[in-house]
């Protein structure tokens, strides 16, 4: 019976377990909307693990503002993985398709205080407008 009762007590004190979601890295979305990714904002918790899955070759993922300053560049063409652990937002781009409009946005423990800040981020071409579009979501 002892090891019943701690056996339960164990499963109950343990930790939740993070998180985990893929974005997909796509030519072509089902709204035929060219150089996205699957979701373009996601709300996710200190902890969770986001991995980007390219689905043609050709795409990457760069972090180019964040909370905490991640310096986050995959590799063209490769699955990426990154686990957050700082709440705020997070504006990422495909480093080759940055001018076509292929950024998104996570946001940690619903966490917007740096909103101003990812406001100023660099943006070029389609990006500039869909940036500021994704952020009026969030207010």
């Amino acid at each position: 019976m002892k090891s019943i009762i701690t056996a339960v007590t164990l499963l109950l004190s343990s930790p939740c377990l993070a998180g985990d979601m893929s974005i997909e890295m796509l030519n072509r979305d089902a709204d035929g909307n060219k150089m996205v990714f699957s979701q373009e904002i996601v709300n996710i918790s200190s902890g969770d693990t986001i991995t980007w899955v390219p689905t043609s070759k050709g795409h990457n993922v760069e972090i180019i503002n964040s909370p905490n300053g991640t310096d986050f560049k995959s590799k063209t063409s490769r699955e990426a993985k990154l686990t957050f652990t700082t709440p705020g937002i997070y504006y990422y781009l495909c480093t080759p398709h940055k001018s076509m409009g292929m950024i998104g946005l996570v946001i940690v423990d619903g966490d917007t205080s740096n909103i101003d800040e990812i406001a100023k981020s660099k943006a070029v071409g389609k990006s500039k407008k869909k940036l500021k579009a994704l952020l009026s979501e969030l207010s």
